[in-house]
């Protein structure tokens, strides 16, 4: 794990002296959190095996940022402290969050890090990421590209901050893509997971923050998993990292420890949380990405209260709580489960992924093309279509 000692190779000066080969570019990938980050991922794989440039990696300053410098060094990424990335020139930097990035030379590309742009700020009403807050220094853009999932955050951009509306492109949803192309290999991830063959698994799916699942769990869980029969269900649970982050994997594992013994299946952060959405027959989620992921892919949710009030209208998370089915504790839950199958089989093909990117299946192509223009270099090749997601070797007990 990377400390505070700088690196003087293959970046800093008399660096040339040491490094083995030459390269045109060097990118700086900024790592605020662990879910920034592993969204990171999917965009570096665009353009990490050109020959021509060599990636480096930070952990940026975040207040969930625990786990960042140890999953960077588990995927082998080269590191160096922060205190040296803000010293440094890069031709370019990629974000998923706005802390500290305006403290980088270099041109940023910055992605948003879930489902949409879906919270709105405390205080302000505004649509959280889209506000002139966080995009602005001296009444300038910060990113050098913003990058959109859907057309309606262009127009809601247009209201907030109208002053990025030059720096904006809208590229769609890599993640969505991935996960779309990773949907013919669910029986793998379910074997990957130890689902049986015949069970039903059932996802609980939590975002972090006072208004989360995971916020509200007694209420939900023991009750959940009583009803369910072990013989024919199993029940999984993903966590935002951030919740991981600021309690501690002991306590979480502790609070835990009941359910767990009743056969709850707890997925460790590091385990990119996809593999479990698509496994899924079931996710009963709340306000959080992997909801709005599992029920565009075709998942049927079941939704806990959700706090609409603080979610942005126009986005995938507020047309769930309000349409989709609500998990009801005084209810049977196998009956309930039904109903959200029958309800996402009465919505229009799509039509939850179409609240979600406005380029389906272009991100990847879109987000290359745009790394590429900003390092002022030709993309070599021709653009690949986004790979499935990986089946994990090292989850099955």
């Amino acid at each position: 794990m990377v400390g505070n000692e700088w690196r003087q190779v293959p970046v800093s000066f008399g660096a040339e002296h040491w490094v083995s080969r030459d390269t045109q570019a060097t990118v700086l990938v900024a790592a605020h959190t662990l879910v920034s980050t592993q969204r990171l991922m999917d965009v570096v794989e665009l353009i990490e095996t050109d020959p021509r440039i060599q990636l480096i990696y930070s952990r940026a300053p975040a207040v969930l940022g625990a786990g960042v410098s140890e999953y960077l060094d588990s995927v082998g990424a080269l590191q160096i402290p922060w205190a040296q990335a803000v010293r440094e020139r890069f031709d370019l930097a990629l974000s998923a969050a706005y802390a500290a990035i305006d403290e980088l030379h270099a041109p940023v590309m910055a992605i948003q890090h879930g489902a949409a742009w879906g919270k709105r700020s405390g205080g302000t009403g505004q649509v959280y990421g889209l506000d002139a807050g966080r995009l602005l220094r001296d009444g300038k853009p910060i990113p050098t590209t913003l990058v959109l999932s859907h057309e309606a955050d262009r127009r809601v951009l247009a209201e907030q901050c109208p002053e990025a509306l030059s720096v904006a492109r809208v590229a769609g949803d890599p993640c969505y893509d991935r996960m779309v192309a990773s949907l013919p290999h669910r029986d793998e991830y379910r074997w990957a997971l130890g689902v049986r063959a015949h069970s039903e698994l059932i996802v609980i799916a939590s975002t972090w923050g006072r208004h989360s699942l995971f916020g509200r769990l007694e209420q939900y869980l023991p009750e959940l998993i009583k009803q369910l029969d072990p013989e024919r269900h199993q029940v999984a649970m993903l966590v935002h990292p951030g919740v991981w982050a600021a309690h501690g994997r002991r306590q979480l594992r502790a609070w835990l420890s009941g359910a767990r013994a009743a056969g709850l299946m707890l997925i460790d952060p590091e385990l990119d949380w996809r593999v479990a959405a698509i496994a899924a027959d079931y996710v009963v989620g709340d306000h959080g990405s992997t909801t709005a992921y599992a029920a565009a892919i075709g998942k049927p949710v079941l939704c806990a209260d959700l706090p609409l009030e603080h979610l942005n209208p126009r986005s995938p998370q507020a047309l769930l709580g309000m349409e989709a089915p609500r998990l009801v504790r005084a209810k049977p839950i196998e009956a309930q489960l039904r109903t959200a199958a029958a309800w996402l089989a009465s919505q229009p093909d799509g039509s939850i992924a179409a609240r979600l990117t406005s380029r389906p299946g272009e991100a990847h192509r879109l987000l290359r093309e745009e790394m590429y223009r900003l390092l002022k270099m030709p993309a070599p090749g021709r653009h690949r279509a986004p790979e499935p997601v990986p089946v994990p070797d090292l989850v099955r007990r």
